[in-house]
């Protein structure tokens, strides 16, 4: 048996070791194989001088994790963020490996991360930071070894500033060493959207298959980063109901719906979400608490544990974020009957889409919008049935399933490549 008091819920890390040894103890695989793919395969730290505008001179550190490599090159996106460390790092890097396999596309899994505030940067900052940072790791990235991406606080002019530096490491023009970047050096059609894109095929299946009827539904948004507002973007343009919409200022909720763009308009113009006349200002947490169908929390890590399970009134909720909620609170949402699509399912849109990317690059072939989202929604159908049905079979949640299926297919490879020497 686990002891669950060995975890602490506020630690990602600790959350992501927990979620994997839920899974083990329902497979038949070798612990020598388990110890080996639960942990990072490496890590890289750096601490790098960034000149700000007003000529003052700090130093940041990043860091890049490469959790596992055995399925293909590690995969997963850089963030900016105060509160980035090298634990944060380790866990995200856990999810991305888990996250290509259960969707089985030919990655691994990593992640990168600098600590910093970028809200209080200059454009000139961010690149220069940027520049800095991938000059730091350009050594151990590349297009068959670690595809960086984007995440929290970075975007497609971030990725083009990555291509550039990389570029010039390497001495020729390489698009294909990051996904997410602008179309005009190589970026897919569709990938901007491809997170909330595939939240909303998983929301529909999982819909479906707990009887739930998603016209007119009401629907929660944790987050207006580029998950959340697409998600709600789509949804509301699909006679969604958006209820609640939230960034880190706090939330709005409005029970007759809200308008993403109009919202979003408003935030941009003001700098004050709160101040949107056609909603009720709340807090983050009484966002997460309010009545609706569906709940998508598209923020940060933590958001839904011991403290507020109890009280979380969705009949679905889908993670558009990396790691929102604790083993601890899976199993009071399971017992409540609430539906939960695991992050590894419910927000692989973005990487299979960045796997879209990253094969047009090298094919120097481009497909269109509209054979991009259907090749997402036929894998995304297809691996939330797989899901679904070892959860059914194991009489066990989605999130333990989904995990089930992930390492099976990592355990597997490891076990066909065996050891060397």
């Amino acid at each position: 048996m686990i002891d669950r008091s060995l975890y602490d819920e506020q630690k990602p890390l600790d959350m992501h070791n927990l979620q994997f040894d839920i899974a083990a103890q329902h497979l038949q695989v070798e612990p020598w194989i388990l110890e080996k793919i639960k942990a990072p395969r490496r890590e890289f730290s750096v601490r790098f001088p960034l000149r700000l505008d007003n000529g003052t001179i700090v130093h940041l550190s990043g860091y890049r994790v490469q959790h596992n490599t055995l399925r293909g090159p590690g995969k997963g996106g850089i963030r900016y963020h105060p509160q980035v460390d090298l634990d944060e790092v380790r866990a995200l890097a856990g999810w991305m490996t888990w996250k290509c396999a259960v969707v089985d596309i030919p990655f691994g899994g990593a992640k990168g991360g600098v600590t910093c505030d970028p809200g209080a940067m200059s454009l000139a900052e961010k690149e220069r930071l940027t520049r800095r940072y991938i000059w730091e790791i350009s050594p151990i990235i590349g297009p068959e070894q670690d595809i960086p991406a984007p995440d929290v606080n970075t975007d497609p002019q971030v990725m083009a500033w990555v291509v550039d530096t990389y570029s010039v490491f390497k001495g020729h023009t390489c698009n294909s060493v990051v996904t997410g970047k602008p179309l005009s050096i190589g970026g897919s059609l569709g990938r901007l959207k491809a997170t909330s894109q595939g939240c909303v095929y998983v929301m529909a299946e999982a819909a479906a298959a707990t009887g739930l009827d998603l016209a007119g539904c009401r629907v929660v948004v944790q987050g207006l980063g580029n998950v959340g507002y697409h998600a709600a973007e789509i949804l509301h343009d699909a006679g969604a109901v958006i209820v609640g919409l939230s960034n880190v200022q706090g939330g709005l909720y409005n029970p007759k719906g809200l308008d993403p763009r109009k919202v979003q308009a408003h935030f941009l113009a003001t700098d004050d979400l709160l101040s949107y006349p056609e909603a009720q200002a709340i807090s983050n947490q009484e966002l997460l608490e309010l009545p609706c169908e569906v709940l998508i929390p598209a923020a940060l890590e933590g958001q839904i544990g011991l403290g507020n399970a109890q009280r979380i009134q969705a009949r679905i909720i889908v993670e558009g974020a990396n790691g929102p909620t604790s083993p601890f609170a899976d199993d009071i949402l399971y017992d409540r009957g609430i539906f939960v699509v695991p992050d590894i399912l419910a927000n692989a849109g973005g990487v299979t889409v960045s796997y879209f990317e990253w094969v047009q690059n090298l094919q120097k072939l481009f497909w269109t919008e509209e054979d991009v989202n259907k090749k997402l929604r036929d894998i995304l159908v297809r691996s939330f049935k797989e899901v679904h049905d070892i959860a059914r079979k194991e009489k066990i949640n989605m999130r333990t399933a989904a995990y089930m299926l992930a390492i099976g297919r990592v355990a597997e490879a490891k076990r066909v490549r065996g050891i060397f020497p």
